[in-house]
């Protein structure tokens, strides 16, 4: 990489990911990243798809890591999670420094609602959080009779500004230290509808289980967690006799949920690119709280052994 003079005043961004190191969404924002020529780009991503691992981490086995060539960028291909890829990313152990930035993306696939929880990419982030380094997830909302591989493109572009906004709040070490960002760019990204603070909702694609008679039937579904609902939900003829001791169950969708409020699902849905803050928990809504604050004291005393 020509990094010219100013180089070494650089602030320095790791990237990764959970569809893989060779996946497009990713590859796009490394390729944008590196063009602006502002930033050191650093890649630490798995070598194969891990979506919908949420913030699973690998810890009695070693992870493998080889160096992949990305032009620009120094990049490295972790059998490891999402997790893992950020943490290695981040000690360092495997580059010199810790980066000023993590970004995880950019994601086949919406990450809004329920499914923030099961997501690798939002773990990506996640995990730099947990360890004090400024970080955002994004992901777009691929659909695959309308999206193209050149939308992975338009929506790194789309994000700069909200890259070059945090860096430089990072430099002045004004940014919040008690949030990272979930960002999720609409279908029609060349059209959206400018940025929108969001709130997470509680919006999920509802799963069932079918048996099937081998791994392939019923195909492979989308490296994402917003899943187009068209999936055909029929059972399909068993065409051999499984064993008791041995059958095979796979998920499918059965429908989408999509709630009613102003978060981030609908806003996205709208057109808008949406951001929404995210702390490391979900907290319990406030009824919650005040239920069990009357609940608790009594459960003791009203529910001991002796008193059933």
């Amino acid at each position: 990489m020509d990094c010219g003079a100013d180089a070494g005043n650089w602030p320095t961004v790791t990237v990764t990911n959970d569809d893989g190191i060779d996946a497009p969404g990713l590859r796009a924002l490394v390729r944008v990243l590196v063009s602006v020529n502002r930033y050191e780009v650093l890649v630490c991503a798995p070598d194969s798809e891990k979506s919908a691992v949420s913030h699973s981490i690998t810890w009695r086995n070693a992870v493998s890591v080889k160096e992949v060539e990305i032009d620009g960028a120094t990049a490295f291909a972790v059998s490891g999670t999402p997790a893992d890829c950020t943490s290695l990313g981040i000690s360092k152990a495997l580059f010199p420094s810790t980066p000023d930035l993590v970004i995880s993306g950019i994601n086949m696939g919406s990450n809004c609602g329920y499914h923030i929880v099961y997501s690798g990419t939002v773990a990506g982030a996640r995990e730099a959080f947990f360890n004090g380094v400024p970080s955002l997830s994004i992901s777009y909302d691929w659909i695959g009779s309308t999206s193209c591989i050149h939308d992975y493109v338009l929506a790194a572009e789309a994000c700069l500004p909200i890259i070059n906004a945090m860096l430089s709040e990072i430099k002045n070490k004004t940014y919040p230290q008690k949030c990272f960002l979930n960002v999720d760019l609409p279908t029609n990204v060349a059209k959206h509808k400018g940025y929108k603070l969001t709130k997470q909702g509680t919006s999920i694609v509802k799963m069932g289980w079918r048996q099937v008679t081998s791994e392939a039937q019923g195909g492979k579904m989308l490296s994402t967690m917003s899943m187009e609902t068209t999936s055909s939900t029929n059972s399909e003829t068993e065409d051999s006799v499984m064993s008791q001791e041995h059958r095979l169950f796979k998920r499918e969708v059965k429908e989408a949920i999509v709630d009613n409020n102003d978060t981030d699902c609908r806003s996205l849905q709208e057109g808008y690119i949406t951001v929404t803050p995210l702390g490391a928990l979900s907290h319990a809504e406030i009824d919650c709280q005040a239920y069990f604050q009357e609940w608790l004291p009594g459960v003791a005393e009203r529910f001991s052994t002796s008193a059933l």
